[in-house]
């Protein structure tokens, strides 16, 4: 359940074209199979109710963020804005930064990753196949980079920057180096999380306005969870 006093407190930026919130673990970004409640259905009720508008509201999801991952996710007011946001994230003019907490240490301090992924979408689980192996023909090609912010005895924090959107990408990449989230037994993690959330969080976003073509950083601040600050 979204309650409508927790996410007036989560809405981070809001202006006439775009709506963006800091999004809490088990929040559904759009509706799905489950049929519990979104935060596009969720912040519809807001607009309407905050801005008493008439009719139904206008709302356009831009990007997705799995339900156990925190942090940014923006969303469109405008279908003007939704159409060139839209363009944005799919020309790749947008800088995406992640934070994630993963198990074991990276063996370098920064580097690149490159994947074909292929989604199965009975199990909602991808596979990552090496550019150098064979990969079937359906899979896509995904890229990450990333930096080590800290090392600890049995984890590290990691700066990420995935330069495309595919479903599952961070997840499944940094698996794929031995590193697999917090949390996340999908994808190699030992244990999950007591609230089932994995250490995965949508730190910011940085883009020129789709109206006001003005440079736009919108941060999302780190949940209090325990994990997070070791």
């Amino acid at each position: 359940m979204i309650h409508q006093s927790e996410l007036k407190q989560r809405i981070i930026y809001e202006d006439n074209h775009l709506i963006a919130v800091n999004k809490k673990a088990g929040w559904l970004v759009q509706g799905d199979k489950t049929g519990d409640v979104s935060l596009v259905e969720a912040l519809k009720i807001y607009v309407k109710v905050t801005y008493n508008k008439p009719g139904e509201v206008f709302l356009g999801s831009i990007h997705r963020l799995d339900r156990p991952v925190t942090g940014l996710v923006i969303f469109a007011r405008t279908s003007k804005a939704l159409e060139r946001m839209n363009l944005l994230f799919s020309s790749r003019d947008i800088v995406k930064n992640y934070l994630a907490l993963v198990e074991g240490r990276t063996v370098a301090n920064e580097g690149k990753l490159e994947h074909y992924l292929l989604k199965d979408p009975k199990t909602n689980t991808v596979r990552a196949f090496n550019t150098t192996s064979k990969y079937p023909k359906e899979a896509k090609l995904s890229i990450l980079s990333y930096e080590v912010k800290e090392k600890m005895d049995k984890m590290s924090l990691l700066n990420v920057y995935p330069h495309t959107g595919r479903s599952h990408q961070i997840r499944v990449q940094l698996s794929s180096l031995r590193c697999p989230i917090l949390g996340d037994i999908k994808y190699g993690a030992s244990r999950p999380l007591p609230d089932m959330s994995i250490a995965l969080h949508s730190a910011s976003l940085e883009f020129i306005h789709p109206v006001k073509k003005e440079i736009l950083k919108i941060e999302a601040p780190l949940p209090d969870n325990k994990w997070w600050h070791i």
